[in-house]
């Protein structure tokens, strides 16, 4: 039976589903520690249970997005605040080749906060 998760990606259109789908690969090849939930409504990824990122698409720009919730703690140029007081999101063309490396770069960085104790786990 389908989950609420499974439909999220089953009710995009391409090309950005296969770019949602895609993300979500990256994302949980970084850390065994990284898992997928779905929460608020949306796909999250968790390590340890402490929540990580998540995927969304934005409103306005209709582009797909990683969420990174400790976000403020990343300094990266491809990361963005808009309205947020601590997330910050890296948008996607979801027709083009994703920037692998840029992706993973920001990710590890983000999994390091976890690993190292400045954010909290269990």
């Amino acid at each position: 039976m389908l989950t609420q998760l499974d439909n999220f990606y089953l009710q995009k259109d391409e090309p950005v589903r296969s770019c949602l789908l895609a993300l979500r690969e990256i994302i949980l090849k970084q850390d065994e520690n990284i898992s997928a939930s779905w929460k608020y409504g949306m796909p999250f990824f968790c390590y340890k249970g402490k929540m990580f990122c998540y995927l969304w698409v934005h409103k306005k720009l209709h582009q797909p997005y990683i969420g990174i919730v400790e976000g403020n703690r990343i300094e990266h140029p491809k990361l963005i605040m808009e309205k947020r007081a601590r997330m910050k999101i890296m948008l996607f063309e979801a027709d083009e080749d994703l920037p692998v490396e840029t992706i993973e770069a920001i990710l590890k960085q983000a999994v390091e906060l976890y690993k190292s104790g400045v954010v909290k786990v269990g």
